[in-house]
């Protein structure tokens, strides 16, 4: 049986031997702490859980007109935490497929819609220019439909709309006074999950085979050892 995380199929998706270098030979750069961005997060779910036992909707909910209620489950705080989340096992494949959400809702149709959390800190933010011009945003429309995916398979009836809220910290403010203002955004994603579970197949058979994958060019780490190796060996 292998276990592989919903990070782990985007590792693979974005490169294939950075995927087999981490999860076969447990070899990856060290992960930088993103505390400010983790707070948010914790403040958000603090929230959530306050509307969550209240079974209304959070104010960020009536502001962009979310017709939905925090989901109230027993799992909420398993399914968050990331050294357990969400999973769906598959024996006769040999798969476990695990992702740890931010947050899910319930709307009126007793379909649940999977929300996960951003923030950053822009003067101008533009959700269709970061779309349009970079690929990280698809991950996150990848990642939703990964928690999709799980929640299907775990026997929920879910949304095809999932949402972003992105919380963009306000640095040109006049003054500090140890307080960090944010602007409120809600990204609403049409979202399919048909190719989810293909991928993971195809994540397990590539660990199983035994090959060693050429290194993806637009992957900023195998660029990295390429260039770090040609300028030792240029030395």
């Amino acid at each position: 049986m292998i276990k592989i995380s919903r990070s782990g199929i985007e590792k693979y998706i974005g490169c294939k031997r950075c995927f087999i270098l981490q999860y076969k030979y447990k070899v990856s750069p060290p992960s930088l702490p993103f505390t400010l961005n983790n707070a948010v997060d914790e403040l958000c779910k603090t929230e959530f859980d306050y509307y969550r036992e209240k079974q209304e909707p959070h104010p960020l909910f009536i502001k962009h007109n979310i017709k939905a209620v925090p989901f109230k489950h027993a799992d909420i705080d398993v399914w968050r935490n990331f050294r357990r989340g969400l999973s769906f096992i598959n024996e006769a494949q040999g798969y476990h497929f695990y992702g740890a959400i931010d947050d899910v809702w319930i709307n009126s149709k007793k379909e649940l819609i999977v929300a996960d959390v951003k923030s950053t800190s822009k003067k101008i933010f533009d959700w269709n220019e970061t779309w349009s011009k970079y690929e990280y945003p698809k991950g996150y429309k990848r990642q939703l439909e990964m928690y999709q995916w799980l929640f299907r398979k775990n026997g929920f009836k879910v949304s095809n709309t999932a949402y972003l809220l992105y919380f963009n910290g306000l640095k040109y403010e006049k003054s500090f006074d140890q307080t960090l203002k944010f602007e409120s955004y809600s990204i609403k994603l049409d979202c399919d999950d048909h190719w989810v579970e293909e991928e993971i197949i195809n994540a397990k058979n590539l660990l199983e085979s035994g090959s060693f994958p050429k290194g993806e060019k637009n992957c900023d780490q195998c660029v990295y050892i390429k260039r770090r190796s040609a300028a030792i060996k240029g030395s």
